[in-house]
């Protein structure tokens, strides 16, 4: 599920950045701002074109697969992917005594040859 809403996600963005670059500003210039055309700056727009109202939607689905994405990797997740294999404990390591110089090494537990004779 997280992957599809990822993938809509990431097609939304993209529809959403061609979307804008396609709009045009709605002022002349940047002396439209101040003065000469105060009346398209501040007058009543007219109706919402097509490109106005895709950006609108295109906007709404991206926040809700925003807010989506977030939620659910908010969520903790209890179970494991190990779940086939018994758990396996390790031995414990077997504690040997520290040889120092001076004394003299501990008695080996192999048999030795005896000398004949």
């Amino acid at each position: 599920m997280t992957s599809i809403l990822i993938a809509i996600h990431v097609l939304v963005s993209l529809t959403l950045i061609m979307i804008v670059l396609l709009q045009t500003g709605k002022g002349a210039s940047l002396g439209a701002a101040f003065g000469g055309a105060s009346q398209t700056v501040f007058g009543s727009r007219g109706p919402t074109s097509f490109l106005g109202k895709l950006t609108t939607g295109a906007a709404i689905v991206f926040m809700l697969t925003s807010l989506s994405l977030a939620y659910l990797s908010s969520r903790k997740s209890t179970g494991t992917i190990m779940t086939d294999q018994p758990r396996q404990e390790m031995p414990a390591p077997v504690a040997q005594p520290p040889e120092f110089p001076g004394e003299e090494p501990a008695p080996s537990t192999t048999p030795q040859p005896q000398p004949e004779g």
